[in-house]
C-alpha cells in the first residue's frame, strides 16, 4: 500500500499532501486535549507493532505493496486522534530511513493509511458497539472495523494511482482491493484477539465516552 516515489502525479499528491497536513494538525490538537500518561507508553507500543507488521511487504500491481495496516488495533485502543498521529509517525520513520514509500507521496500514503483508515475504523467501530454493545460487540466491532479500514485505504491508493494515469482504474483497483480483502480478514482476527485481550484487563481508553462529552460540553 505503501506507494513510492513517481508514481503519483503532482496534482495527486500535492492535493493529498495539504489535506494530510490539515488534517493532522487537527488531529494534533485533538491529541493534546485528550492525551494522558497512560497513553503515552501505549502510543510507543503501538507505534513499534505497527511498523513492524507495515514492514511485512508484498509486491501488488502499479508499484505497490500489500501488508497489515493497524488503523484499527490503535483506534479502538487509543482513539482515532492517537492513532492518527501514531501511524504517521511510523510512515514518516519508513520513508525516511527504511525508503518504504516515497517522499513525494508521503502525504497521499499518510492520507491514506493515517487518517483515511482510523476514519473508517472509528465509523464502523462505534456503529457495531453501539448496535451489538457488550463484549461481542467490541470483538465484532474491531474485526469489522480492521477489515473495512484496509480495503478502504487500499481503494484511496488505488483511486491516487489512477487519477494519476499511472496505471489504469480497471488494473489497480481490483488488484489492490482483492489482496487487501484477503489481507482484511487477517488482521481483523489479529485486531479482534488483541482488543479483546486489552479490553479483558482493563487497559485502553474510553475516547468514545470523552467524545460524547466533549460534543455534550460544545
Amino acid at each position: 500500500m505503501h506507494i513510492p516515489d513517481g508514481f503519483l502525479d503532482p496534482k495527486t499528491w500535492v492535493a493529498a499532501s495539504i489535506l494530510s497536513a490539515g488534517t493532522l494538525s487537527y488531529n494534533v490538537r485533538k491529541t493534546g486535549e485528550s492525551l494522558g500518561e497512560r497513553q503515552v507508553p501505549v502510543m510507543g507500543v503501538m507505534a513499534a507493532f505497527i511498523f513492524a507488521a507495515q514492514m511485512i511487504n508484498f509486491p501488488i500491481a502499479g508499484g505497490t505493496s500489500g501488508h497489515l495496516l493497524g488503523a484499527a488495533l490503535a483506534t479502538v485502543l487509543l482513539g482515532p486522534w492517537c492513532a492518527s498521529i501514531t501511524i504517521t509517525t511510523v510512515l514518516v520513520i519508513q520513508c525516511l530511513f527504511f525508503q518504504d514509500g516515497g517522499v513525494t507521496a508521503l502525504g497521499a500514503n499518510v492520507l491514506n493509511m493515517a487518517i483515511i483508515g482510523p476514519l473508517v475504523a472509528m465509523g464502523i467501530y462505534t456503529a457495531v458497539t453501539r448496535l451489538i454493545g457488550d463484549k461481542k460487540g467490541v470483538t465484532a466491532g474491531a474485526f469489522i472495523a480492521a477489515w473495512a479500514s484496509v480495503v478502504a485505504a487500499a481503494a484511496f491508493a488505488a483511486l491516487e494511482l489512477a487519477f494519476s494515469g499511472t496505471v489504469p482504474f480497471k488494473v489497480v483497483f481490483p488488484a489492490m482491493i482483492g489482496w487487501h480483502v484477503l489481507i482484511g480478514f487477517g488482521e481483523g482476527l489479529i485486531t479482534a484477539v488483541v482488543v479483546s485481550f486489552v479490553r479483558s484487563i482493563g487497559f485502553g481508553v474510553d475516547w468514545q465516552q470523552k467524545s460524547m462529552e466533549s460534543g455534550a460540553g460544545s
